[in-house]
C-alpha cells in the first residue's frame, strides 16, 4: 500500500509502533516492560564515585543502579534529579544525565539553558519569527529555555502555547521536588506515545491486531535473521557480540568489476534502516567489500547521506588500519533479539 502510515499495535504481547512507507517497515518501536524507558525522570541517590572516571553510581528505585558521567562535585547520599538517556547493556547500570529535558511534539523545555531557539530545519524567516514570538510569550518569566522543534510549523499559536504551558507546569512540579528517596517521578514515553510525538503520517492505524492486519508480523520476524538482502542481490550479515555489532557486506553472485562498489553503496543505503529496526547501537564495525581507496570517498558520502535523517544519534568514526569502517551509535532502543527472547 502506497503512502506513509503509523501503525500502533502489539507484537509478542508487547506494545509496539511501526512507521510504514509504501508497505515496507521503516521504523519500529517496541516496549520493554521491565526496564526504565529513555526519557524517564527520577529522583536518585548518589552512591559511590568511580575514581579515575569522573562518574558516579546512583541508587535508583527498586534497587536499580544508574551511571552518571561528570559527577565529581557530587557526594554519596546526595539526592539528585536525573533522566534516563538510553538503554543499558546487559547487566550494566542505566545511563543517566542531570541535564533534564521536558520534550513535547512541538517544543522542548530546557531548564538551566535560557533563551528561545528554533530548529535549524525551519528555514522560512517569517515562520521562524512567528515561532520565536509565540515561544517567548509562552515562556514568560519562567527561568528556563525553550527549543521549538520543526514540527511546530504545523501547530497553531494556540496549540503551541498550550503545549508549552503543559511542559512548564510539569517542569515546575518536577524541579521543586523535595523528596530524598529514590523514586520514579515521570515515566518515559511508551512506543505509541513516542510514535505520535516523533513521527508524522496522514494515516494512523491502531488496535491490538493492527500489526497482523497490516502484514507487519512477517516483516518483524524476518529481522530475527542475521542476513538482510541488498537490492542488487548481495547481502548484509549482521552479528551481535557483547563488544561490537559486526556487519559483513557480500556481493552475492555478482562478479563484475563494479560489484564491490555497487554492493557497498547498497549496504550504505540499507544499514541505517536495519540498525534501527533491530534496535542496535554501541560500537559497530562494518567489513565492506574490498575496493580501491579511490572509491572510499564516494562510499563515505553515501554513508553520511544515509545516516543524516536517521533518528538515532550516530557518529561515523571512519576507517581502521585493517580497512574496517567504525560507527558509534547511541543505545536508545532495546535490541529486537532481547525482546524476542533470544540470547
Amino acid at each position: 500500500m502506497k503512502g506513509r502510515r503509523i501503525v500502533l499495535g502489539e507484537w509478542n504481547g508487547r506494545e509496539a509502533a511501526a512507521l510504514v512507507l509504501d508497505g515496507r517497515l521503516d521504523d519500529l518501536l517496541l516496549d520493554h516492560p521491565h526496564q526504565l524507558r529513555p526519557g524517564a525522570i527520577l529522583r536518585a541517590l548518589c552512591d559511590r564515585p568511580l575514581k579515575g572516571q569522573g562518574g558516579m553510581i546512583l541508587r535508583l528505585p527498586d534497587g536499580g543502579q544508574g551511571w552518571l558521567r561528570q559527577a565529581t562535585s557530587r557526594r554519596p547520599g546526595e539526592p539528585l534529579l536525573v533522566q534516563v538517556t538510553g538503554v543499558p547493556e546487559g547487566g550494566k547500570a542505566v545511563p543517566l544525565t542531570d541535564r533534564i529535558l521536558f520534550k513535547g511534539r512541538f517544543a522542548i523545555v530546557t531548564p538551566g539553558a535560557p533563551g528561545v531557539n528554533v530548529s535549524r530545519r525551519v528555514r522560512d524567516g517569517a515562520e521562524r519569527g512567528r515561532l520565536e514570538a509565540v515561544g517567548a510569550a509562552a515562556l514568560g518569566e519562567a527561568p528556563h529555555g525553550l527549543i521549538l522543534r520543526s514540527a511546530a510549523v504545523e501547530a497553531s499559536d494556540e496549540d503551541l502555547t498550550g503545549e508549552i504551558a503543559s511542559l512548564l507546569a510539569l517542569a515546575e512540579q518536577v524541579l521543586t521536588d523535595g523528596g530524598r528517596e529514590p523514586e520514579l517521578l515521570v515515566d518515559g514515553d511508551g512506543p505509541h506515545a513516542l510514535a505520535l510525538r516523533e513521527w508524522t503520517a496522514s494515516d494512523i492505524v491502531d488496535g491490538p491486531s493492527a500489526f497482523e492486519r497490516e502484514g507487519l508480523i512477517e516483516q518483524v520476524e524476518a529481522l530475527r535473521s542475521p542476513v538482510a538482502r541488498l537490492e542488487d542481490g548481495g547481502s548484509l550479515s549482521i552479528e551481535v557480540t557483547r563488544a561490537v555489532v559486526a556487519v559483513d557486506v557480500n556481493t552475492g553472485s555478482d562478479t563484475s568489476g563494479a560489484a564491490a562498489l555497487k554492493a557497498n553503496l547498497a549496504a550504505a543505503r540499507l544499514l541505517p534502516r536495519q540498525l534501527r529496526l533491530r534496535g542496535l547501537g554501541g560500537q559497530i564495525v562494518v567489513d565492506f567489500v574490498s575496493m580501491s581507496k579511490a572509491h572510499r570517498r564516494t562510499l563515505e558520502q553515501s554513508l553520511r547521506d544515509s545516516f543524516r535523517n536517521d533518528p538515532v544519534e550516530t557518529s561515523l568514526v571512519g576507517w581502521t588500519a585493517m580497512g574496517l569502517y567504525e560507527i558509534s551509535r547511541k543505545r536508545e532502543r532495546v535490541p529486537l533479539a532481547v525482546l524476542a527472547g533470544e540470547p
